[in-house]
């Protein structure tokens, strides 16, 4: 395979990006970047994608008829730490594959898009896409995640939904004349402790976590609002739903013992539970082992992605590739730093050429996409 024609551009691309990192949703330059190549490279490419500005399509193919290949790239990255989810290679890995995967295409036919997908760790755009059904015609999904030291593959993840409890009360002097205020922030401390005694009921997969995002602006005022932020997480899509009921019962309590109104909202979009093709993901699997990888490790699947929403329109997988040879801490300053390291773009390669070998069989293996469209079918 010819990665190293494309070696030293996936490099420059990953190390702009980490130098020049963009929050959800602003990946102005990251989006331009990836379009440029895609029309240097022969991908019929939309810019601005379902109206979304730092979303893209990239399109090849099609010319003769066969399975259609989705690759997803994010390339988002987080506040005050930059690329700590490591985004940036994430993307480039899907780019890598693309690239390789055209002459398969041109060769058997069928269809390869290279998608790209904005703000994964906020509103994250797969969740528009897949509730506008662009995934519902893609015979495969797939993406590859950065981590840690080894190959691990695609499992769960969690169901998560983003609520913002806004209570509203009324000012008044804190010790001149309390009696006359209805204190805003106490709704927001009764839903804490409301929430801390509902761990108990929870499933010990489950998570509730929260921060006081306003709680007022001086001691010797009455708040008159206050809000607070939550994610409520679960292992599937049905627990999770059962459980933001019970914590929205919370803030209803809350604001009836503290004389508040409330109103209950969503700030983010939602993410379903990720459900790997077990098939597809046991191909993808094969690949990297057959590369001379011993060992492909397996996670909790603790945490949240909109790639689960993908996951119940067409077939997916999630699976993670290392960037480093020690323990990192996701979501941190090293994490980035390992990102751009030479461990990293040995992991990267071997995640393209996983993705490649597997998207391959699914262009030429008509039994194979018939056995991973039954599995997807069956657990729909």
């Amino acid at each position: 395979m010819e990665l190293n024609k494309y070696k030293k551009d996936l490099k420059e691309m990953n190390e702009y990006m980490y130098n020049n990192p963009e929050l959800g949703n602003e990946e102005y330059k990251s989006a331009k970047l990836y379009c440029d190549y895609l029309n240097k490279n022969g991908f019929n490419v939309t810019e601005n994608y379902l109206n979304i500005p730092t979303a893209f399509e990239g399109k090849y193919g099609g010319i003769k008829p066969g399975p259609k290949i989705a690759l997803l790239a994010e390339y988002d990255a987080l506040p005050e730490i930059g690329h700590g989810c490591g985004h940036n290679i994430l993307g480039l890995t899907s780019l890598g594959a693309s690239l390789l995967l055209k002459k398969y295409i041109d060769e058997f036919g069928g269809e390869l898009y290279l998608i790209g997908t904005p703000a994964e760790e906020t509103n994250g755009a797969k969740v528009t896409m897949s509730d506008l059904g662009i995934f519902d015609k893609f015979t495969v999904a797939m993406i590859v995640h950065p981590t840690e030291k080894g190959h691990h593959r695609s499992t769960t993840s969690q169901a998560m939904e983003a609520l913002k409890f806004k209570f509203k009360g009324k000012t008044a002097h804190a010790a001149g004349d309390p009696y006359n205020g209805i204190n805003a922030l106490d709704g927001v401390l009764n839903l804490f402790n409301s929430i801390n005694a509902l761990r108990q009921q929870t499933l010990d997969s489950s998570r509730i976590h929260g921060i006081i995002s306003k709680g007022g602006t001086t001691p010797n005022i009455i708040p008159d609002y206050a809000e607070a932020k939550f994610y409520v997480r679960a292992n599937k899509l049905k627990d999770m739903l059962e459980l933001v009921e019970k914590v929205k019962n919370c803030g209803r309590g809350a604001a009836l013992s503290s004389g508040t109104e409330l109103e209950i909202e969503n700030y983010e979009f939602s993410f379903y539970d990720m459900v790997t093709n077990k098939t597809l993901s046991e191909v993808y699997e094969k690949n990297i082992k057959i590369q001379g990888i011993e060992e492909i490790y397996e996670d909790e699947g603790l945490g949240s992605t909109d790639m689960g929403n993908v996951s119940h329109r067409c077939p997916a997988i999630h699976p993670y590739f290392p960037i480093s040879k020690e323990n990192l801490t996701g979501h941190s300053i090293d994490f980035a730093k390992a990102s751009i390291s030479e461990e990293a773009y040995k992991g990267m390669a071997e995640a393209i050429y996983g993705l490649v070998l597997t998207g391959i069989e699914i262009l030429t293996n008509e039994k194979l996409v018939e056995k991973i469209q039954n599995e997807f079918k069956n657990k729909k």
